[in-house]
């Protein structure tokens, strides 16, 4: 008898990219050796999409080629919600970091923002990956990258006191140094990709990419798409 695979659930995740210090740098923690999923790899901030997250008040909105990408290749089980998709990616960066990516503004009761007086804000996050966990694994998701800059913090980039346990050893990593770390084959082909756009960009801001990769495991024969 085979076991039935988990559902596919959605999930953000965001890569936090440093450039004020020479060579840029991505924050990474590492995932607990009794996790579940991907245990004692070292991961970027992020989790699955909660059904809160939709209803997260927002500063700014995702830039109109990030929301659009986000709704390209539909699952038929779960239509994607970008305002959810940015929502959890702001959320999992606040809870596994203590780090707010937000703008001046009430009406926010979500943990580090409302007490600050900061409404999250989708405006900082560019859409840059989307990868979709394979059959077999005990845990599934449709998991969507996000590149940010830690110049758009409303604090500062060194103070994770504020975090919860999910992620131990935080800490900037130099892109160049960050394959030599324990990651997930995915990581490291987010890495790569993330590394050509931070070269393109320079001194400027982070640049909203040509194409969105999207590695699509949504079955037993792995399919790689460019979304336009």
């Amino acid at each position: 008898m085979t076991t039935a695979d988990p559902p596919i659930r959605d999930a953000s995740t965001v890569l936090l990219v440093r450039r004020d210090q020479g060579a840029a740098s991505v924050l990474m923690g590492m995932r607990g050796a009794q996790a579940v999923f991907m245990p004692s790899k070292y991961v970027f901030p992020g989790g699955a999409v909660d059904a809160e997250d939709a209803a997260l008040p927002l500063a700014r909105p995702l830039a109109t080629a990030d929301h659009d990408r986000l709704l390209a290749e539909p699952r038929a089980d779960a239509p994607a919600d970008p305002a959810a998709l940015a929502g959890a990616a702001l959320r999992e960066l606040a809870e596994e970091t203590g780090l707010l990516l937000g703008r001046a503004g009430a009406g926010c009761d979500l943990p580090g923002f409302g007490p600050a007086g900061l409404v999250p804000d989708a405006g900082a996050l560019h859409f840059v990956f989307r990868a979709i966990t394979p059959p077999g694994r005990p845990r599934r998701f449709d998991a969507r990258f996000f590149l940010a800059d830690a110049a758009d913090l409303t604090g500062d980039p060194e103070d994770f006191s504020a975090a919860c346990d999910e992620l131990s050893h935080l800490h900037w990593v130099p892109m160049d140094q960050a394959r030599a770390l324990n990651l997930p084959f995915i990581t490291e082909v987010v890495l790569a990709e993330v590394a050509e756009l931070l070269h393109s960009a320079g001194n400027g801001p982070l640049p909203i990419p040509h194409s969105v990769p999207f590695f699509d495991n949504r079955t037993a024969n792995p399919r790689f798409a460019q979304i336009a």
